[in-house]
């Protein structure tokens, strides 16, 4: 089985689904095959709005074997803890994390990291959104911390 992972994404200046997270998800409605089993995660930043990872499922529109929902993963790291446990519960063979380019080797890192010691396969399926100066600079700094969090990763199974 496959495990199709949607990473949400947020400006926390809205209550509906931003444009870069339905970009990711119009991605995996292409990418999932009907067998797969497909994981949607992201939590809410603001009070009294919907986590992404429902936002995101009102959205859904591809029929799959199975959806599951993750409104706990406050980020990457987070992402890459749950993908993880849904990976071992379901005994995936393979885990397809659809994000942005700029994110996706990040991503990637720390999901393979989190399913250390699994025979578990992690490909990527990045949409072509472009990085702004911002999100370049902000994935840099965030670079600087993921030796640190895929050891954090490997060793929270």
């Amino acid at each position: 089985m496959r495990l199709v992972a949607v990473l949400g994404y947020s400006d926390r200046r809205t209550h509906s689904l931003h444009s870069v997270c339905a970009a990711r998800l119009e991605h995996a409605e292409v990418e999932a095959r009907p067998d797969d089993a497909v994981l949607l995660s992201g939590w809410t930043r603001r009070r009294a709005a919907p986590p992404e990872a429902e936002l995101m499922a009102r959205a859904w529109t591809s029929s799959v074997r199975r959806v599951i929902l993750d409104r706990d993963a406050r980020s990457t790291v987070g992402n890459a803890l749950g993908i993880a446990r849904a990976a071992r519960r379901l005994e995936a063979h393979e885990v397809v994390l659809v994000t942005s380019g700029w994110h996706g080797r990040r991503a990637a890192t720390l999901t393979r990291a989190a399913l250390l010691g699994t025979q578990t396969k992690v490909s990527l399926a990045t949409t072509g959104d472009p990085a702004t100066r911002r999100i370049r600079l902000r994935e840099l700094a965030c670079w600087t911390l993921v030796p640190f969090l895929a050891v954090v990763a490997a060793r929270a199974r």
